[in-house]
């Protein structure tokens, strides 16, 4: 189950993580206090019993047995749903159970959502077989605009050109070639790439 937090209290959990990831053993509370420049203990505990509520961490015996904090889970705040892969030339494929990917903050809106990308055709353009991208509902784009196009109920990832009022969805590799609308084709654009997720 994903737990959904404010800023702030994701701020907190953030550094505790930072902190145990860096100096392989969690924070103590005097040492959170100075991380986050919070000046009064009381603060913290509340922020433990509230995080403590959602089942986000747990308290410990830390370090020279001061009190410090665990994380329990990898909640996904900063995440966006998985709906789908994209690949040149087919359908969508939807998938049935919605995942979550972790994504930066400021992507994080409703109208976004991620793809996972099957197929080399925008690998000069550093999109990867296997790569997640963050895409932006919307039904227009600019020149230049990475969009996530139907054309004959066919989803494809392509750059946009439009000029001279004809449009073209350009792959970036060679291999593959432009796709050029005209009026016998049903087109459509489903939204506008944001940016690129590689897991390793």
């Amino acid at each position: 189950m994903n737990t959904f937090l404010s800023p702030k209290k994701q701020r907190f959990v953030d550094f505790v993580e930072s902190f145990t990831a860096n100096q392989n053993r969690p924070p103590t509370f005097v040492e959170i206090m100075d991380g986050l420049d919070i000046n009064s203990l009381g603060t913290i505990n509340w922020y433990v019993k509230e995080l403590e509520k959602v089942g986000v961490l747990k308290r410990m015996n830390g370090f020279n047995g001061k009190r410090s904090l665990s994380v329990l889970e990898r909640h996904m705040d900063n995440a966006l749903p998985l709906l789908g892969l994209i690949a040149a030339g087919y359908p969508l494929e939807v998938f049935e159970n919605t995942e979550s990917v972790e994504v930066p903050s400021s992507f994080v809106h409703p109208d976004n959502y991620v793809l996972k990308v099957n197929g080399p055709s925008m690998q000069e353009d550093g999109i990867l077989d296997g790569d997640f991208v963050i895409i932006k509902k919307t039904e227009t784009a600019n020149n230049g605009d990475t969009v996530v196009a139907y054309v004959n109920d066919e989803a494809t990832l392509k750059e946009y050109h439009y000029t001279n009022k004809k449009i073209e969805l350009h792959p970036k590799n060679a291999e593959f070639d432009i796709i050029k609308i005209n009026e016998r084709v049903d087109f459509r654009i489903g939204g506008i790439v944001l940016g690129v997720i590689r897991k390793y």
